[in-house]
Formats: structure tokens, C-alpha cells, sequence
């Protein structure tokens, strides 16, 4: 399963049509290129979740949001940890960085096959 606009991504701070369409398109490009190399299973590597997850803070720590009791860090739910998850340096970036992924073929997934050879 993949999540469209979530955590990690410019979501709230995009286009909504314009980031849906780029992670629906980038799905479907991984979707594809699975179906033809025989891929049943594509997993993040480990580690690199939280990899993305620190450049996201680190990237959100040089802005004000995170200074912010905003519904941005979960400060409207009581005891919830204050976590800042958009990608705050631009879509733009976002998409270039995506690219670079696929164009390195799906860089930081694991891709494999339950299939016999």
C-alpha cells in the first residue's frame, strides 16, 4: 500500500491536484516497472525511512513551524508527540528528489520476487 500526499511529502504546503498527480504518476511508474520485472513485493529499505524522516526535520527545523502550537505538530491532540511530516523545501524538490529515485532504480526499496525462476 502507498499513501498519496502523506508524511515526508509536501502535502499541505503543495498544490493538492499537483502533488496528488505527481505521487499517484510515480506509483503507477513503480506499479509498471514491477509488473514487467516480475516484482511482487517493494518494501522500503531499511533505514531509509527514517533517513527521509530526518532530512524532513532537519529541513523543517530551519523554518518557524516547528516553533509553531499548530495542528502541524500535533499540538491540537494532548499528550501527542510534536512531529513536524511536510517536506518543507518545495515541490519542485520533492519531485526532483522522487525522480532521482526511479531514475536509479527505485533507490532505498527493496523490489523482490516470490516467483520460481
Amino acid at each position: 500500500m502507498f499513501t498519496i500526499t502523506g508524511p515526508g511529502s509536501p502535502s499541505v504546503l503543495a498544490n493538492v491536484l499537483l502533488a496528488c498527480e505527481q505521487h499517484v504518476e510515480w506509483v503507477g511508474d513503480l506499479l509498471d516497472q514491477a509488473g514487467k520485472r516480475g516484482i511482487d513485493l517493494i518494501e522500503a529499505e531499511p533505514g531509509t525511512d527514517s533517513d527521509w524522516a530526518r532530512k524532513v526535520s532537519e529541513a523543517a527545523d530551519r523554518t518557524l513551524y516547528p516553533k509553531a502550537e499548530s495542528w502541524y505538530l500535533g499540538a491540537n491532540v494532548p499528550g501527542k508527540p510534536r512531529v513536524f511530516m511536510p517536506y518543507v523545501e518545495g515541490f519542485c524538490v520533492y519531485a526532483a528528489a522522487c525522480a532521482g529515485v526511479a531514475a536509479n532504480g527505485y533507490e532505498g526499496f527493496r523490489l523482490t520476487s516470490a516467483r520460481p525462476n
